[in-house]
């Protein structure tokens, strides 16, 4: 390779490592540090941006590298039926972070102009950069995941998720990091003494923030029941009968809780004929609620539901899930797609599900009112706001064992922990093949069962705080900060270069 070959490879591999260092912070390593260094060494890159184009590029590749670590248990679901669907797995993992990173681009095409200069480019990037994020939020059904606030879940930082929620705490993020770069390169000349000082601030916040109040229980207990079916076999007629007596094993043990939770998908048979098993859930709960996963039909359409079985074993209330996984529970594009051969795979028979009406609450007697949450809705803030009611807590249901073993689930699990300290909120999750939780309004788990293990907990349901700033506002003040700042540091730029 020639000098100019490696300059180049250098150059372009510098933004893609420093992507991956960045993935550091994202569950389960919640190496915030690392991320803190890697957006501190990219601030000080970008003050010699030459042009728009050399700023895209390294938006991109920075997000490539982001996005291919934070997200590579994207492979998983292909690897269940490795012989249909195992090829699709890297392309699956390349394009999605590339897509993605595409946000990125954008935002850093628009920030880094030659004309502007170092302080206006970061402080316009942190503009661009945080609405490109509220772009990914939402934009064709939304996909947040590995956003940056995520890498606080472990910290207790992440206590300001109730304020600002989570596109102002990664708005926060890219702050603290890209501005240490920023001084380190211009004033200390060492990127790494910047990092350090940004880091050490973190941690002094960090131990005045850490001094939240206790949380109180209401005096329920709550079972979340982990069968743990590996999806491979969920849905062997071998091995769901299997899977369905150890759920009514856990369900029959004493001491009686007050609520009892299955996970997403466990009852192995459509609602419409599920009488039998309902008859057998009633008996082992001995007259204890139960809330359960279960897919049900109406006429063509199928869904993916929660149902709430009263004491008697009786149908008290149904929920069907309305935020869906594009190419997994359902295919855009629905019938030309299905005349093309293509159909999501998650739902049981491989023709996809349909969306529920929205976000409703669910009348749980004693406990109070729930928001049930099923699997991939748990990663959307807006969808644990848009109930007229506010609820007393959230119910997670999910079937993780489409994310593998390692960093899939984690990073679900600190999703739903993010969730309840924006909402201010507990919430019981009860997961397939774990980790199932009980989740207080300030993200911490009060008792959980690990990944990968067969069993039960039960633990106290704890009390809801007051709403949060967030709960009550949403991303609105954010967005009209970030759309504001971008305004306001555009114009003055404009008025500078005018002016000289």
């Amino acid at each position: 390779m020639s000098a100019q070959g490696r300059s180049l490879a250098w150059r372009a591999a510098q933004p893609v490592g420093l992507g991956v260092l960045a993935a550091l912070g994202l569950a389960p390593f919640f190496l915030w540090y690392v991320t803190l260094f890697a957006l501190a060494r990219l601030g000080q890159l970008l003050v010699a941006v030459p042009t728009r184009r050399a700023g895209a590029w390294i938006g991109w590749l920075f997000g490539l590298g982001y996005f291919g670590l934070g997200l590579v248990w994207i492979v998983e679901p292909f690897l269940v039926d490795v012989a249909r669907h195992g090829w699709m797995a890297p392309f699956a993992l390349v394009f999605l972070a590339g897509g993605l990173a595409l946000f990125w681009a954008a935002a850093f095409w628009f920030a880094l102009a030659p004309d502007r200069g170092p302080w206006w480019r970061i402080g316009i990037l942190i503009c661009t950069w945080s609405l490109a994020e509220f772009v990914r939020a939402y934009a064709l059904t939304g996909f947040p995941w590995a956003g940056f606030a995520q890498i606080w879940v472990d910290h207790p930082a992440a206590l300001l998720l109730s304020w600002v929620g989570p596109q102002g705490l990664g708005a926060i993020t890219l702050a603290l990091g890209l501005t240490a770069g920023l001084i380190a390169a211009r004033v200390l000349r060492a990127w790494l003494v910047g990092a350090a000082v940004a880091v050490a601030f973190v941690a002094a916040i960090g131990g005045v923030i850490s001094g939240a109040p206790d949380v109180k229980t209401t005096g329920k207990t709550v079972r979340m029941v982990q069968p743990n079916a590996p999806q491979h076999q969920k849905w062997d007629p071998a091995m769901m009968p299997v899977f369905f007596d150890r759920s009514i094993g856990f369900t029959g043990q004493t001491p009686r809780p007050d609520l009892i939770v299955w996970p997403e998908t466990a009852v192995p048979t459509l609602l419409e004929w599920a009488d039998p098993a309902f008859e057998a859930i009633a008996t082992a709960a001995g007259g204890i609620p139960v809330a359960l996963g279960i897919q049900r039909s109406e006429g063509a359409r199928s869904y993916n539901s929660l149902v709430y079985l009263d004491p008697d074993g009786q149908v008290a209330a149904i929920y069907d899930k309305h935020h869906l996984v594009p190419f997994g529970e359902y295919f855009p594009g629905g019938d030309l797609a299905a005349g093309l051969g293509l159909r999501g795979f998650a739902a049981r028979d491989g023709d996809g599900y349909s969306a529920g009406p929205g976000p409703q609450v669910v009348d749980f007697g004693a406990l109070g009112l729930a928001l049930p949450l099923i699997c991939y809705e748990a990663v959307f803030p807006q969808d644990a706001t848009g109930t007229p009611e506010r609820p007393d807590f959230l119910l997670q249901i999910t079937n993780d064992a489409w994310f593998g073993e390692y960093v899939g689930p984690y990073q679900h699990l600190a999703q739903a922990r993010m969730r309840a300290i924006e909402q201010g909120l507990p919430m019981v999750r009860a997961a397939n093949t774990g980790v199932s939780a009980m989740i207080d309004p300030q993200g911490r788990l009060i008792a959980s069962l690990p990944l990968g293990q067969a069993g039960f907990v039960d633990a106290p349901l704890p009390a809801p705080l007051p709403p949060t700033l967030y709960a009550r506002t949403g991303d609105l003040p954010v967005l009209a900060l970030l759309i504001a700042g971008l305004g306001i540091g555009v114009l003055r730029q404009r008025r500078t270069i005018k002016s000289v």
